[in-house]
């Protein structure tokens, strides 16, 4: 059955792929997305089935009003999907210019998806089947190359899901954290350790999102920890 999903970090990457899989599969779609010139003239422009909305993860009002044009278009909001998210290489001691770092990392990764959430909450309830679905990544279950601003706010993101699923699930919401390691995006750039081509391809986590939410609220699992490489 057909749902309708907002989608966040759309415009690019995991995000992307994921709202492409799901178009073709006749889900309706509310991307929120920084620029939604970016995605005019591609399978994802506006549409019947398709609501494009400029959304800011640091803004509280950004999620709000994001929903509020969702409900407006659709009626309803059955599921969240968390793609939106940024990468930092500060670490345990940061220097002083990367004061800021912390506090950007943590505004992003964490803020953005509660206040989302927060907004959401009260349609994911009405729906009675809602998901919510979380790009959080291997950094939130474990620490590598002394990233600590980013491990931190992935790390506080993996309680959040949990708050999540325990507040929800007698509502029938069901939450899933995806935990995948290197992935071929724009952020794995400047990755030399591992070819591009054995990354995990964001087409990949597109086909797991759309099986996640085929299953019923008796199966879905938590957690989805996805690596491309073998993990100690």
């Amino acid at each position: 059955m057909p749902r309708t999903l907002l989608i966040s970090g759309a415009s690019s990457g995991i995000g992307r792929a994921i709202a492409t899989g799901l178009a073709a599969e006749g889900h309706r779609l509310s991307l929120g997305v920084r620029s939604p010139q970016a995605l005019e003239s591609t399978s994802l422009e506006p549409s019947a089935q398709v609501l494009l909305h400029t959304y800011e993860a640091t803004q509280p009002a950004s999620a709000e009003d994001w929903v509020t044009a969702t409900v407006g278009r659709f009626g309803s909001i059955d599921g969240l999907i968390h793609c939106a998210g940024v990468f930092s290489r500060a670490g345990l001691l940061f220097g002083a210019e990367e004061a800021a770092e912390p506090e950007r990392i943590w505004t992003v990764n964490l803020m953005g998806p509660w206040w989302l959430t927060r907004s959401a909450w009260p349609w994911l309830v009405r729906s009675g089947r809602g998901r919510i679905i979380t790009l959080v990544s291997m950094s939130g279950k474990r620490v590598r190359g002394g990233l600590a601003a980013y491990a931190t706010s992935k790390f506080a993101l993996m309680a959040l899901c949990d708050c999540m699923r325990q507040e929800g699930w007698d509502a029938g919401i069901r939450v899933t954290a995806i935990c995948p390691s290197w992935v071929n995006t724009e952020m794995a750039a400047g990755v030399q350790a591992i070819p591009r081509q054995e990354m995990t391809q964001p087409e990949d986590l597109a086909a797991q999102v759309s099986l996640l939410l085929a299953l019923p609220a008796s199966a879905v699992p938590f957690e989805l920890a996805i690596s491309c490489q073998r993990e100690w």
